[in-house]
């Protein structure tokens, strides 16, 4: 009886482990606004990581928290961190890696609480006509083995989507001033 119940328990604690194996563990997102402004106009607005406390989500749930800077923003190498009590904002930095002028901001977003994670991120611009621009804001990320078992419950797709969306939306009336 107890060889029974040993090997039950055993089977329940490894099961979970076992799923885990076969879930996914990258993920990634990417959302988009319509602004009724030149695509320069809105280019040279986004390229800067100062700015995103004008519209990021993420600024908004603490907009008291600690900010430090390296570097001249909006150029490759400049670093934007920050540090906040708020487990939904947490503390890391991004960094901006590559700027293709005009249509491209890439970076590396290295979150350090409340977990370890480093992720590339970019915006994007197209012009739509003379005076509107579509901006694309994505997110790549990866949940790894046995963390990406949360996929099975959590939607992180909408989770970071919608984090984006509100920050876009916010952009869209930041910049249609």
């Amino acid at each position: 009886m107890i060889k029974k119940l040993s090997t039950i328990l055993a089977v329940i604690i490894a099961l979970p482990f076992i799923v885990a194996l076969f879930v996914q563990s990258d993920y990634a997102v990417e959302r988009e606004v319509i602004i009724e402004r030149p695509k320069a106009e809105v280019f040279n607005y986004i390229k800067h990581l100062k700015n995103q406390d004008n519209y990021s989500k993420w600024a908004m749930i603490d907009p008291n928290m600690k900010k430090s800077f390296q570097g001249a923003d909006g150029t490759v190498g400049f670093i934007s961190a920050w540090d906040s009590n708020n487990e939904e904002v947490g503390q890391g930095e991004q960094e901006i890696t590559g700027i293709i002028e005009g249509e491209r901001i890439d970076f590396e977003l290295r979150f350090l609480s409340p977990f370890e994670s480093t992720s590339p991120a970019y915006m994007l611009t197209k012009e739509v006509t003379k005076t509107s621009t579509k901006v694309s804001w994505g997110f790549r990320g990866n949940m790894a083995y046995p963390m990406n078992l949360m996929f099975l419950f959590m939607d992180f797709e909408q989770m970071i989507g919608d984090d984006l969306q509100t920050g876009l939306d916010k952009l869209k009336v930041v910049l249609e001033k």
